[in-house]
């Protein structure tokens, strides 16, 4: 069996396919990562060398992120569950930010089972979980938009992903408001009514008691013509 430790001589054992992968290796043990040695069989008439198992995973294959929910659509004052799971070597970075028209801001980083660093912007508005997921409280109009996460294991792969939230007024509020002055027109209605009533009562009445004084000025202008006749 021969060793193979210089990424050069690596690589082309592998072929062109796998040594721009091989020279990366390289460069990661420069920054102090620990490579492991690749064990080729000796060269045989029936082929090439063949490397049968690298030690560090390919790029973009250390993290795995999945989001359940890529879109959501909330109301005022909601409370929204931002919902993520990930899967890494170690004890990853974990980092959100929020993309809209008023451009973009950090709204938390951390690792899990240490303190989270919230920004001022969010302060008592996030709450944090080991898996991820970020929870914000009391959203509004200005919190649609673009929430990216991004997830960096030690090894210096990562993974991002992007919810979209969608706020929206609450119906029902329109409704109440139509409601209550509905509300307020029909008692305001029901007042007037009942002022009509009682000036109607009041006119008859009135009418009532004029009539019957006329009635008895006239029979007392009958009865003086029939003493004077």
């Amino acid at each position: 069996m021969e060793i193979l430790d210089d990424p050069h001589q690596l690589g082309q054992a592998l072929g062109e396919q796998h040594k721009w992968d091989v020279l990366g290796m390289g460069e990661d043990k420069e920054k102090g990562l620990e490579q492991q040695q690749v064990w080729l069989p000796e060269a045989t008439q029936q082929g090439p060398l063949v490397a049968p198992h690298l030690a560090l995973h390919p790029t973009g294959q250390g993290v795995s992120l999945h989001i359940p929910q890529s879109a959501i659509n909330a109301t005022v004052e909601q409370d929204i569950l931002l919902s993520v799971e990930y899967s890494c070597h170690g004890v990853p970075t974990i980092e959100w930010k929020y993309t809209s028209n008023w451009g973009v801001q950090k709204i938390v980083e951390w690792k899990p089972g240490t303190q989270a660093n919230i920004s001022q912007s969010h302060k008592d508005r996030v709450c944090t979980f080991d898996n991820g997921s970020i929870q914000l409280f009391s959203v509004g109009i200005r919190d649609s938009g673009y929430y990216v996460i991004t997830v960096t294991e030690h090894l210096g792969s990562s993974q991002f992903g992007t919810i979209v939230l969608h706020v929206s007024e609450i119906l029902y509020e329109d409704l109440h408001f139509v409601a209550v002055f509905l509300a307020f027109l029909a008692a305001v209605a029901s007042v007037l009514i009942s002022l009509m009533w009682v000036c109607n009562k009041c006119a008859y009445k009135f009418q009532r008691k004029r009539r019957h004084k006329l009635k008895e000025s006239t029979t007392e202008e009958i009865e003086l013509q029939n003493v004077e006749c």
